[in-house]
Parts: C-alpha cells; sequence; structure tokens
C-alpha cells in the first residue's frame, strides 16, 4: 500500500482493518486471534474498561515530556516492541521495517527466535537499542547458541519467554487450513490468490530473492523453509524447564536479562532470585492460554511486590495510548506492543509502523494533558479509579 494510505488511518484500530483486507485469512487470523474461546483475548481489552483515570484540570501541561530511562539508557516514549515472530511474513523483511521504526521513534525494537531475518542482518543494517527474544528448546544446546549469536551481534538485553511450555490450542488455524510446518491445501491456497498484494509484494519477492521464507534464526538443522516438514516444532518446545536453567543464562548473558510471561508475585520473586534485571508481566496477547488473567490486572500485586528491586514491564492487549497512561500509573516502567505495529508493518513497512507509534505518541501526549501530567514520571495510583465490570468490547 502507498504511504497516502497509511496516511488515512486515524488509529490503530484501522490499520487492523486494512492489514485484514491485504492479507490471506489463514496468515490475519494467525496474528489476530487468541487460543481457544478466546476468552483471555476478550478480557485483556476488557480488563482496561474497568480503570478510569481521573482528570486534573487548571494544570499548566504545554511542555508534555514521554522520555523515559530505562536501565540507564534514554528512549522517546514509554513503549517498546514486542517479539512477534510473523512480521517477515507480513511484510519482506518486515523484521528490518519495524527495527527501523522502532530506531527513528528511540524506543527497544525485540526480534523473535522465530523471525524471518537474521538477529545479525537486523543489528548490522538497522542497529539501535536491540533486544532478543529468546525460546528454550527441548535441547537447550541450541538455545545457548543463539544466545552467543546474540552476544556477538551486540544485542542489549535478552527476553527470555517462558509461558510456552506446550503447544497452543489455536483451532480456527486448523479450519483455515494453516499448518506448521506450512503446507499448500485448497483453503489456504485460494485465501492467497485472493491477495493479489500480499502475494507479489511478499511472497513473490522471497522466491525471486532468497527464495522461501525461513527462520532464519534457527539452528542450520532446523532452518528449513515454513513449507518443509519437520521435527523444528516438536524440538522448539521444552516441558522440563526450570528455573536452574535460568541461571545457566544469567551466567551466560552479560546484557541484560528479562523473563517475559510473569503472571504471579511469586514468580516474579524468583526471576529475581535467579538473576534477572527484569520481568514482563504477560499472557502472550491471549494466545496461549485461555483461562489467564489479564496482565493489567496482575500488574499491581507484581509491582507491590517487586517493583522497588527490579524493572516491571508490561504487555498483551494495549491498544490506546491511555492503555499505556493506566499502566504507567500502576507502576510498569515500559508497556510492550506486538498486534498494532504488526498491522502497521502489513500496511506500509516502516512507514506503517512509524504510525502505529505515532498514534501511540499522540494518544499519550493527550492524556497526560487531561490528568494534568507535564511527564510520565508524575503518573501514579492517585490518577486511577478501579471500577466494576462493563460491557464486553466489540474491539479486541
Amino acid at each position: 500500500m502507498s504511504r497516502r494510505c497509511v496516511e488515512e488511518a486515524l488509529n490503530n484500530f484501522d490499520l487492523r482493518e486494512m492489514a485484514k483486507k491485504r492479507l490471506p485469512k489463514w496468515l490475519f487470523e494467525f496474528v489476530d486471534r487468541g487460543t481457544e474461546d478466546e476468552v483471555a483475548l476478550r478480557n485483556n481489552r476488557a480488563a482496561f474498561e474497568r480503570i478510569k483515570l481521573k482528570t486534573q484540570v487548571l494544570v499548566d501541561v504545554s511542555k508534555r515530556n514521554q522520555e523515559i530511562t530505562l536501565f540507564g539508557k534514554k528512549h522517546g516514549m514509554p513503549i517498546g516492541i514486542s517479539p512477534t515472530g510473523p512480521a517477515g511474513m507480513l511484510w519482506y523483511k518486515g523484521e528490518i521495517e519495524l527495527a527501523r521504526a522502532a530506531k527513528a521513534a528511540g524506543i527497544p525494537f525485540t526480534l523473535a527466535t522465530g523471525s524471518q531475518t537474521s538477529m545479525e542482518e537486523v543489528a548490522s543494517v538497522v542497529g539501535g537499542t536491540l533486544w532478543f527474544q529468546l525460546y528454550m528448546w527441548s535441547d537447550v544446546r541450541m538455545s545457548h547458541k543463539l544466545v552467543e549469536r546474540a552476544k556477538n551481534a551486540g544485542f542489549e538485553a535478552l527476553v527470555v519467554t517462558v509461558d510456552g511450555p506446550v503447544g497452543t490450542n489455536r483451532e480456527y488455524n486448523v479450519r483455515n487450513g494453516y499448518t506448521v510446518p506450512f503446507s499448500y491445501n485448497r483453503k489456504n491456497t485460494a485465501a492467497v490468490l485472493a491477495k493479489p498484494g500480499w502475494f507479489f509484494g511478499v511472497l513473490m519477492r522471497y522466491w525471486l530473492t532468497t527464495g522461501m521464507p525461513r527462520r532464519e534464526n534457527y539452528p542450520t538443522d532446523l532452518k528449513e523453509k515454513f513449507t518443509h516438514v519437520s521435527s523444528a516444532e516438536r524440538e522448539t518446545k521444552n516441558d522440563s524447564l526450570s528455573w536452574e536453567d535460568l541461571k545457566v543464562l544469567r551466567a551466560m548473558w552479560p546484557g541484560k536479562l528479562l523473563v517475559k510471561g510473569i503472571l504471579t508475585p511469586k514468580d516474579a520473586e524468583l526471576a529475581i532470585e535467579h538473576g534477572a534485571d527484569g520481568v514482563i508481566v504477560s499472557n502472550h496477547g491471549g494466545r496461549n492460554f485461555d483461562s489467564s488473567m489479564a496482565p493489567i490486572e496482575a500488574l499491581p500485586a507484581i509491582v507491590d511486590a517487586v517493583g522497588h528491586r527490579t524493572t516491571v514491564i508490561v504487555d498483551s492487549g494495549f491498544r490506546r495510548g491511555s492503555d499505556v497512561v493506566k499502566a504507567l500509573a500502576i507502576g510498569a516502567k515500559l508497556v510492550m506492543v506486538g498486534r498494532t505495529t504488526l498491522w502497521g508493518t502489513t500496511v506500509g513497512g516502516e512507514a506503517g509502523a512509524a504510525r502505529a507509534l505515532t498514534f501511540y505518541r499522540q494518544e499519550i501526549s493527550r492524556t497526560l494533558a487531561y490528568l494534568g501530567c507535564r511527564s510520565v514520571s508524575e503518573l501514579n495510583r492517585d490518577c486511577l479509579e478501579f471500577v466494576g465490570t462493563p460491557h464486553t468490547p466489540s474491539m479486541m
């Protein structure tokens, strides 16, 4: 799509609708939806409606500032890009586009283990504040090799995702004809042919340059094309991990170590005890466990338990700048976003991702003004009012 089309979007929900029109159904729903009955997905959004913000008037807020300092480094706004594996399938080398948008905004970008662009390429082509997300595999030695690669490539933080010990139950993928590894069938082929813009702009471009997209961070023996039938998916799940594995990573990794997928104060405490520099409160965007609580609901207790000793970050369900402000007022130091910047990338590459970030920046600024706050550092729980359960929102 053209830059002009990107600029027609007025919010991140508009970008979602544009992305839906551009992508094959199986790919759009793989990114957009949750798991099983999608209770967690809906609750992630509904939980924000149960938190209201208190306005404060007649305060000079003409010089509002969103800058934060995280791990001793200044960032342009209190947002980071979450690890999102499908970015390279939504736009040709979408990880590069996302990383460029993040660098321009002065915020962290997290590259996923399963990305279609290698960590070395992202680091050499883009740079910026780069974090690498790690899944611990059944053969932990393969994961340790990734840690060494990320260290050598200059990544500043290692984000260890711990909330996926087993596979998920995403039934809509089966109904859409989408399987991992991917195999062509009547359903998904028809969906691809119905979206020629995506077919020629993404898939055909890979075919004509590097060949079919692969998970470029996987070890050589697992780095098949995404259509190749292999044992890769079995190899990349590990239901026998323990806190001792985190201790090993701490000894290997010289940079900041973050644990992603924390929902209880107890696990946050354990993460710190085993060497973590920070925790990311997350339920994987409602994509893994359908009975999980919303991270914004889990956040207050975790901040109270460990916020004075470590850096608390949060993700899952953030669509508006006001959502971000609520998390910061509770005590989070950074909010990570995933789907929204993916929709922007789908629509317009770097320009689309930048558009998504612009919406957050504008909405955060507007919300700060209504609250009578000149900077995000002035936010606290006095700004908040927790109310009863509202109606179920129509927008995910």
